[in-house]
């Protein structure tokens, strides 16, 4: 058949391919289609879930885009803001926000605002003020996030279960007592870096926000051995990384191994491990799929060899780089041990 002999797509076929295509396409393209016709115009307005994504990501001049986004009766209903690492984002914006278009933030569930390093306290509660109905909240790299910033998240948005506050290194244990205080419901909590943390924050968080699937403790390495020990309290975790935790011992570790529905554990640096630890967690953590014990130089072969029998058939990334006790540790002799191995190196 030539080219032009056949049928000629109908209205509804020309709608259906935008619906699907549009899904795959980014901000700045979506609005230029708008632009084609005035039948793609009506149609994709008529998409109503895609305008429940604002994303702005890297965009410059994005605290502009922002506003003039929310001005649009198309995006009256949006649930999730993009804003991550759009850096003259300022609190001003926020504070613009909160004066002409509060209304198009009340059913908004998701805000990422991670290396959005101009935001303050201020802008926070500004912005927060407009979210009743948030969920999920990101503000990574952030420094000039203090307590008051996290109590005035709180009192604007009481429906958290995803929140991550790493590297914001001005917040205190005071947060996280009001976090496990007002979000015993969280899901997901990322602390890496936040350095001002005490064992007295994280324990009050292990004692009452027992939902807890993803705990990131990466890189606090002054954190003791009887705050670890109490993770084994979080039933539902699989998620859980401890990356520098120097003072984790074995008998911590026995303790985490009782959360039996790990599935991700990063011991990168865990210095204190030994065979001990790792054979109390291969007993305990049988659906592992992602393990670090990069730079444990207290394991050994013994180790490998028990988690085989419980995880041969679930772990697809195992780094041991750095273990020298571990002799048999080629990838060759990895995969005899673990067959569906896909990775081998998690750190560099």
């Amino acid at each position: 058949m030539a080219a032009g002999d056949g049928p000629a797509w109908g209205k509804d076929t020309v709608a259906g391919v935008l619906a699907i295509v549009s899904t795959r396409l980014p901000l700045r393209d979506l609005c230029s289609l708008l632009l084609v016709s005035s039948s793609c115009y009506r149609d994709l307005l008529a998409q109503s879930t895609l305008w429940e994504v604002l994303d702005l990501r890297e965009m410059s001049r994005a605290g502009e885009r922002l506003i003039s986004a929310l001005s649009l009766a198309r995006y009256q209903n949006v649930k999730r803001i993009n804003l991550e690492f759009a850096r003259d984002i300022e609190d001003e914006h926020f504070l613009l926000l909160r004066n002409k278009v509060m209304k198009s933030l009340h059913g908004l569930e998701s805000l990422n605002l991670n290396g959005c390093q101009k935001i303050t306290d201020k802008g926070i509660e500004a912005v927060t003020s407009c979210c009743p109905n948030l969920k999920a909240f990101f503000i990574y790299w952030n420094v000039r996030v203090t307590d008051l910033g996290i109590k005035q998240l709180i009192a604007n948005c009481g429906q958290i279960v995803d929140l991550n506050l790493s590297g914001c290194k001005n917040i205190s244990d005071r947060s996280l007592l009001m976090i496990a205080e007002s979000y015993q419901e969280l899901k997901v909590l990322n602390l890496t870096r936040c350095i001002k943390l005490t064992d007295v924050g994280l324990q009050q968080i292990l004692l009452k926000c027992s939902y807890l699937e993803s705990l990131n403790l990466y890189a606090l390495s002054s954190l003791m051995d009887k705050a670890y020990k109490s993770i084994a309290s979080l039933a539902n975790l699989r998620f859980l990384d401890l990356c520098g935790a120097q003072n984790l011992s074995d008998e911590g570790l026995s303790c985490i191994a009782k959360c039996k529905n790990l599935v991700s554990l990063n011991l990168t640096w865990c210095v204190r491990i030994t065979d001990t630890g790792v054979l109390a967690l291969a007993q305990g953590c049988p659906s592992l799929e992602f393990l670090s014990l990069f730079g444990i130089v207290g394991v050994t072969d013994a180790s490998l060899e028990a988690l085989s029998k419980s995880c041969s058939n679930t772990l697809t990334t195992l780094d041991v780089n750095g273990c020298i006790g571990i002799k048999r540790r080629s990838h060759e002799d990895l995969l005899l041990l673990f067959p569906y191995l896909r990775c081998f190196k998690v750190h560099s």
